[in-house]
């Protein structure tokens, strides 16, 4: 079993930067792989970005310059600095992590969500 617990989402202007960050606990055999997924109203989950235990790092193209993810793994800790934020980056942030199979991500376990709003 793993816990995740993300912090850091809140209120910003557009064009403006915010740091979340997700510190993961439980069984650490299953912490290898972890991302960002974010759901908008309305809109269906997607994956925002991951980032594998090896280093492997994949966007989606409506992030990819303006967001950055990385992890300490000594801390067991993924973050996703976000930076030229857009009114339409509003949305619930999730941490996850998953498996890594084949070079596509696939979540397994979640946090609990973090809000990201941004104002135009």
């Amino acid at each position: 079993q793993v816990q995740l617990v993300e912090s850091g989402g809140g209120l910003v202007q557009a064009g403006g930067s915010l740091r979340l960050s997700c510190a993961a606990s439980g069984s650490i055999f299953s912490i290898n792989h972890m991302g960002w997924s974010r759901q908008a109203p309305g809109k269906q989950r997607e994956l925002v970005a991951f980032i594998t235990l090896g280093g492997t790092i994949n966007y989606t193209d409506t992030v990819k310059g303006r967001f950055t993810i990385s992890r300490d793994n000594a801390k067991n800790t993924v973050y996703l600095q976000m930076n030229s934020l857009k009114p339409e980056d509003t949305a619930v942030y999730y941490c996850n992590v998953g498996q890594y199979l084949r070079g596509s991500y696939y979540p397994g376990y979640w946090g609990q969500g973090t809000q990201v709003t941004v104002s135009s």
